[in-house]
């Protein structure tokens, strides 16, 4: 894709990143070492980090506006919850804490992202219902 000044600009698609960090997520769990602490919080941050992606991609075939603010809000909710699971297995797992940080930010942006797009959606409905 051409930018407006002539240059070549990168093609943002939020789809493929989300999906970037549901696998993200699993290639990590993988390199964590099983124990009755692990366990539970590998399974939780498993269903959180890989549930954001599909609830983006739900979202982009919403039947409306609103429903499409309702699953992009399910998205922030869930990769917010990721992050506390990559806080906690930071702190159950030492080995990982370096990987579970660089994750972390990514939940991070994703969750300001998601945010964005609920506050605008919203706002945009508001407006075509004045």
């Amino acid at each position: 894709m051409v930018g407006v000044d002539g240059k070549k600009s990168k093609v943002y698609n939020l789809e493929e990143r989300t999906a970037n960090f549901a696998e993200k997520i699993i290639e990590f769990c993988k390199s964590i070492s099983q124990n009755p602490i692990t366990i539970p919080l590998i399974n939780q941050i498993i269903k959180s980090g890989t549930s954001q992606a599909a609830n983006y991609y739900e979202a982009n075939e919403a039947e409306s506006p609103k429903d499409f603010a309702h699953k992009v809000n399910i998205a922030k909710k869930e990769v917010k919850e990721t992050k506390l699971w990559l806080r906690l297995i930071a702190d159950a797992h030492e080995p990982a804490k370096e990987n579970a940080r660089v994750l972390w930010k990514e939940a991070h942006e994703l969750n300001l992202i998601f945010a964005s797009i609920v506050s605008k959606t919203k706002s945009n409905l508001k407006i075509e219902n004045s």
